[in-house]
């Protein structure tokens, strides 16, 4: 469904996570199929701006650099490049504290559509919060007028790389992805027995399948402590476009709740994402047909023969 006539420009605000852009990809889809003929352009921050580039539902990029609110030279100058598109509707996927903020200073007589602007009358934003992601985004998109056929589905296809020449440097044959690592603001969505995981896994297989991590810019020398194939490409970690090809190509996938985990799933690839009491598979949205949970209490109770039982089940 088409909702305008007159070609002008749309703007979806999505910062990030990882994990977040991945899953807001069904949603940019629908709303681009909803404004075929105009420009839609994505604010998110610069680690997605390569990514976000290749993406099909996006017309371009702009990068929010997300300084300190107090900053105010910062303000005026990205509120004056927001001005130059004369953006006729806004749509608020972070709805965070600043974004809200950004709605109010910079688009204060633009239609935006938001969490506020999905609230039943009577309901509180902190119920509305409760329900899963994607089930919200959808709710977002609808109360808007967005047909909503991708917004619970999202399509990677777009962002797969064919990185099978960069995986002949480092193994041979089928591939075990592990994912031990989380942003340093996340310390309690880290699994802590991944050392031993590893171990049992080769085992357990040998060479049936080799075991590799794929680190971020901050995790290199501790992948490095860990025995397995640290994949990077020319010392430098694999771009996000790379690191999709590398999870599409695996055999299997263990992750923290994480954006390669998120990855995962819409990828629908076989394999495990390990929760603690933070939240669950279902809140974020998490999980597929092949890609399943494992959810307990305190993630240092979680033994790596339950974890291990669990592969040998998928994988036998």
């Amino acid at each position: 469904m088409q909702l305008n006539c007159i070609m002008s420009n749309i703007l979806i605000i999505k910062h990030g996570s990882l994990g977040d852009l991945i899953q807001a990809n069904g949603a940019m889809k629908d709303i681009k199929q909803s404004f075929p003929n105009d420009k839609v352009l994505l604010l998110t921050t610069s680690p997605y701006a390569h990514l976000m580039s290749y993406c099909p539902y996006i017309n371009g990029v702009l990068i929010d650099k997300r300084l300190p609110r107090w900053n105010v030279f910062y303000l005026l100058k990205l509120k004056k490049t927001l001005e130059r598109f004369s953006f006729t509707k806004v749509f608020d996927l972070q709805n965070s504290s600043r974004t809200k903020f950004y709605r109010n200073f910079f688009f204060k007589n633009i239609d935006c559509s938001s969490t506020e602007t999905s609230l039943e009358k009577d309901q509180k934003k902190s119920d509305f919060d409760k329900e899963p992601v994607l089930k919200r985004m959808k709710i977002q998109l609808e109360k808007s007028g967005i047909n909503t056929n991708f917004t619970e589905n999202p399509d990677l296809s777009w962002a797969i790389r064919n990185v099978q020449s960069l995986m002949n440097q480092y193994i041979e044959g089928n591939y075990i992805a592990i994912f031990p690592f989380c942003s340093s603001k996340h310390k309690a969505k880290v699994w802590p027995y991944f050392t031993q995981l590893i171990k049992e896994i080769k085992n357990i297989y040998g060479k049936k399948y080799e075991v590799v991590i794929a680190p971020g810019p901050n995790e290199i020398n501790e992948a490095k402590k860990l025995n397995a194939n640290v994949i990077l490409n020319k010392e430098s970690p694999l771009n996000l476009m790379e690191l999709v090809g590398l999870i599409k190509g695996s055999s299997y996938v263990i992750s923290n709740d994480t954006g390669p985990a998120h990855i995962s799933s819409h990828l629908n690839k076989k394999g495990l994402v390990l929760f603690g009491s933070h939240t669950s598979a279902k809140k974020v949205s998490l999980g597929s047909e092949n890609f399943r949970s494992i959810e307990v209490k305190k993630l240092k109770d979680l033994e790596v023969s339950t974890v291990i039982e669990k592969i040998r089940t998928d994988l036998n």
